[in-house]
């Protein structure tokens, strides 16, 4: 009887769509957060989409680098494209663990570095006029008017976001500190924070849950054309198109929910918030997360490239070079025709220059002055010659002038130093 065969360990390389699907599945069942689920779903729909779409490949590392090439070509920010393909690579993890990839093309999966990012994006704010011009475009005597003033009212006042403020029931507002206050919120990362509310987000909010007769469960609603409130909440949807309507009255395009955010934290800022309070509010679990969304290493209303305008100094040097251009041009003084000192090469003194290319002929003095001080041991000093310049002349410490320093050269007669 011979030996029995042992039957190899086989995985397979190709990945058809049922295994795709059982390995979604899979994926999404790991995870916790249902934001999280939500982008991990988005992200594996995208790849499955793309993997179906080319001919039959196995699922290893140079495909997962053809599709990190795809999403770099359709000009993806830095962060969407690693989330991409920190999707693929827990979909191919799953893989290997349910017996349908085989664990070394997993491995070399798992190696697939994503796209670096240099620096930060430059974010999005409004300033406290645009605010106000927004929910002015957005209130109204209408129940679905006081619905989307109450909903940018939280977004404006206390910077949530749109998961929190979908999810937002009405027993979660309470009273501390004789300060009304979203008490215990579970925010992004399963982090908890407590939210306070101003007076004039409160006075908005208690408008809405008054005219639409809400008492218990989530906050916000559904409004159909009518004005008739039914179901039990909203989807984040709803709050995209109601910050992205009321915006485009107001004159602001490209303008995000979490763009409200980031606004509340600037504001806080700009009026004197701390720091510390301010990431409270915004739930960060870092200091430098919140710094970001103020924008404090980067101050873009008063660029340091303001200080200085080359064009306008340019300008008023043109103009210097054509005022001395029209001096220039112009007539000639007139002169005095009075007697005057005749020079060497003949002339009265206002016709001719009194310079010339011969240096004037003054009597060298090479006497010694000495001079006495009370306090000071006697010393000599040579007098400088006939060319010295006014600035390396001497002086007393009384202030007043050496007479035995010749000044400015002139025709007149040299002062004795023995006077």
């Amino acid at each position: 009887m011979g030996k029995q065969r042992i039957k190899p360990n086989y995985h397979r390389r190709v990945l058809r769509l049922p295994d795709l699907d059982h390995c979604k599945l899979a994926v999404l069942n790991s995870l916790g957060s249902p934001a999280s689920r939500r982008v991990y779903e988005y992200a594996i729909d995208q790849f499955i989409a793309w993997y179906c779409s080319e001919p039959r490949l196995a699922l290893n590392r140079i495909v997962v680098v053809r599709y990190r090439l795809y999403l770099e070509s359709r000009h993806l920010a830095a962060n969407t494209i690693n989330q991409q393909l920190a999707a693929v690579r827990r979909l191919a993890h799953e893989a290997a663990d349910s017996g349908l990839l085989s664990p070394e093309l997993a491995v070399g999966i798992s190696r697939v570095k994503g796209v670096k990012q240099l620096g930060f994006r430059a974010g999005n704010w409004l300033s406290a006029e645009q605010s106000s011009e927004v929910l002015k475009y957005a209130g109204g005597d209408t129940m679905r008017a006081k619905r989307d003033y109450a909903m940018l009212a939280m977004l404006f006042g206390c910077g949530f976001r749109r998961s929190e403020l979908v999810g937002l029931g009405l027993d979660d507002i309470q009273m501390r500190q004789g300060h009304w206050a979203v008490v215990d919120l579970i925010g992004k990362g399963g982090h908890i924070r407590t939210v306070p509310i101003p007076n004039w987000v409160k006075a908005a909010l208690d408008q809405w849950t008054q005219s639409a007769g809400v008492s218990e469960g989530k906050i916000f609603r559904a409004v159909a054309g009518r004005g008739k409130v039914w179901g039990s909440g909203i989807s984040q949807n709803v709050v995209w198109y109601v910050v992205r309507t009321c915006c485009e009255r107001a004159g602001l395009e490209h303008i995000a929910p979490h763009d409200l955010r980031r606004t509340c934290a600037k504001l806080c800022h700009d009026r004197g918030g701390e720091l510390e309070q301010i990431q409270f509010l915004l739930g960060h679990a870092s200091v430098q997360t919140t710094e970001r969304y103020l924008g404090c290493k980067q101050n873009l209303g008063h660029p340091v490239n303001d200080l200085f305008d080359l064009g306008t100094e340019g300008r008023r040097s043109q103009e210097n070079d054509d005022e001395s251009a029209t001096v220039k041009a112009s007539d000639p003084v007139e002169k005095t025709t009075g007697p005057g000192i005749e020079c060497s090469h003949g002339g009265a003194e206002h016709d001719r220059p009194v310079c010339d290319s011969t240096p004037l002929s003054l009597p060298e003095r090479t006497d010694l002055v000495e001079i006495r001080k009370a306090h000071r041991p006697h010393s000599l000093r040579r007098c400088p010659g006939a060319r010295a310049s006014r600035g390396d002349s001497g002086s007393k410490e009384d202030g007043q002038r050496d007479p035995a320093i010749v000044g400015s050269l002139g025709l007149g007669k040299l002062p004795d130093a023995t006077s």
